[in-house]
């Protein structure tokens, strides 16, 4: 069977076409993309969850951004349990803290970061460009992760700071 790649006319060489899911997974992080801390207090502990499938304008009216979670993800069963989520775009300053965030020791996640918490339970890192205090609208199944779908219920946004982007596996920050 030819795939649809493979059946365009015109082009001249197919060398390096591949279905690999290795080489798809390579391919996919050649795509930059923005990087956000999603956390909240559930059951009195606060609890945060690392992004690099974040995405917003699914919907302006009424404001909605999405992520895709993992089927593995041990953090997004608490969390989707929140009253509101924060969602904070990582900005220049959490550089150095981002795998700290996403670290399998929940316990050193939150540590040395100062934060906000709003009544709603939402948790927000301080120094972020963009502030979003969310709650789950929608989830559809996606393969190996579900589409996580949000409503933004208020947000906050600092235009002086710039975000972190997430390039072929690593953290990249904007130039001027």
């Amino acid at each position: 069977m030819m795939t649809a790649i493979e059946g365009m006319a015109g082009l001249e060489n197919l060398d390096g076409i591949t279905s690999d899911p290795g080489e798809i997974t390579r391919a996919f992080s050649g795509f930059p993309s923005g990087v956000a801390a999603l956390s909240a207090r559930v059951h009195g502990e606060p609890t945060v969850m690392i992004v690099s499938s974040f995405a917003v304008g699914v919907s302006h009216n009424p404001p909605m951004v999405s992520f895709a979670a993992q089927h593995t993800s041990t953090t997004w069963p608490l969390l989707s349990r929140a009253q509101a989520i924060g969602i904070s775009v990582l900005g220049e300053g959490h550089s150095d803290k981002a795998r700290q965030l996403g670290s399998r020791s929940k316990a050193a996640r939150f540590t040395d970061l100062r934060t906000v918490e709003a009544e709603s339970g939402a948790i927000f890192l301080d120094g972020a460009p963009v502030w979003l205090e969310c709650t789950v609208e929608h989830s559809y199944p996606a393969g190996d992760h579900d589409i996580i779908v949000l409503r933004v219920l208020a947000m906050r946004s600092d235009d002086e700071r710039n975000p972190l982007v997430w390039h072929r596996r690593t953290l990249k920050m904007l130039g001027s």
